[in-house]
């Protein structure tokens, strides 16, 4: 057994066995921003022999203070580059393969079933709901996190748990980000570090299982939270999904809900023009059979505009998370 994993070899929930099961582990991380950032290291050190990054964006100045990760130097690279080239430093004996790609519709299955255990560090609430669709199917563990400003969360769901959907079964009618609201590097380092112990623990199958169970933070009152939630019944109304941009056809009636001025050109050259609003506060002006594909940016818009759309009569229905 080799010297560098000798102190946690001597526990007795990990001892040889367990750290021949960590070497035979593969884990998804899709996001190498903060919580990813803070992930990764700990799930290489510990001998996690796969590790799978997704991530579309470069290394921005603005994202060090809480992705140490990475360096000034790596400014301007991908970040599933550098935080390769990060990792097999910190430990060459395992194996990093990237994806420089956002999560979607079309791609989550696909990366979901090969791996044992998925991380969700995207920071997108459309990604998550995807994640947690195809980890569902595929009957293997989500550990889901998110952290704004001073206080954040982190769950286990799927694989033997009930989903993200059956806990959260609606999107909020808002939500906030990193750039507008801020939020404490250490607080995302908090979480993130969380999320891989969550999923070192799945891949020693330690007991009691972390499956079913959010644990919630606020870092400013240091008050910790959380509920299990292995009773919580999966949704029984019609669901709605999210899809790519290549599943839209030409029959379909698309809303792209996003103002001019916010994107002056929709990817659908036929899209109605219309907002959230107009679509809550009266009946809205398209055909009772057709599919209706609702686009916005983050996907939270076309998720109040879609459940309008249901409680109208509308059932053939379908969301775009459009991205930056």
């Amino acid at each position: 057994m080799s010297e560098r994993y000798a102190r946690q070899t001597v526990l007795p929930q990990v001892g040889a066995a367990g750290q021949a099961r960590l070497a035979r582990g593969r884990v998804l991380v899709v996001g190498a921003g903060g919580l990813g950032c803070a992930a990764l290291p700990y799930l290489a050190a510990a001998g996690v022999g796969q590790l799978t990054l997704m991530d579309p964006d470069r290394v921005e100045e603005s994202n060090l203070h809480r992705q140490p990760l990475y360096r000034m130097s790596d400014i301007g690279m991908p970040k599933v580059d550098a935080a390769r080239a990060a990792l097999l430093a910190l430990n060459p004996a395992i194996g990093v393969t990237t994806h420089r790609e956002r999560l979607d519709a079309g791609n989550a299955a696909q990366r979901v079933g090969a791996a044992d255990v998925i991380l969700d560090a995207a920071d997108s609430l459309a990604a998550t709901y995807i994640l947690s669709d195809a980890c569902r199917a595929a009957n293997l563990p989500l550990v889901s996190a998110s952290v704004l400003g001073l206080a954040g969360y982190v769950g286990v769901f799927c694989g033997g748990a009930p989903s993200y959907r059956a806990v959260f079964p609606d999107m909020p009618a808002q939500a906030g980000s990193c750039a507008a609201n801020g939020v404490l590097g250490s607080a995302v380092g908090v979480i993130g570090t969380l999320q891989a112990h969550l999923a070192l623990a799945l891949l020693l199958d330690l007991a009691p299982s972390p499956r079913g169970r959010l644990i919630s933070f606020d870092f400013q009152s240091l008050h910790v939270g959380g509920f299990g939630f292995t009773g919580a019944a999966e949704p029984v109304q019609s669901q709605l999904t999210f899809i790519t941009t290549a599943e839209v056809g030409a029959a379909d009636v698309v809303i792209d809900l996003r103002s001019l001025s916010e994107a002056p050109r929709s990817p659908f050259p036929q899209a109605l023009r219309l907002d959230v609003e107009s679509l809550e506060r009266g009946p809205a002006p398209v055909p009772p059979g057709a599919r209706v594909v609702l686009c916005c940016r983050s996907g939270i818009r076309a998720w109040r505009a879609a459940r309008a759309l249901q409680r109208g009569g509308h059932a053939n229905l379908a969301l775009v998370a459009l991205g930056e």
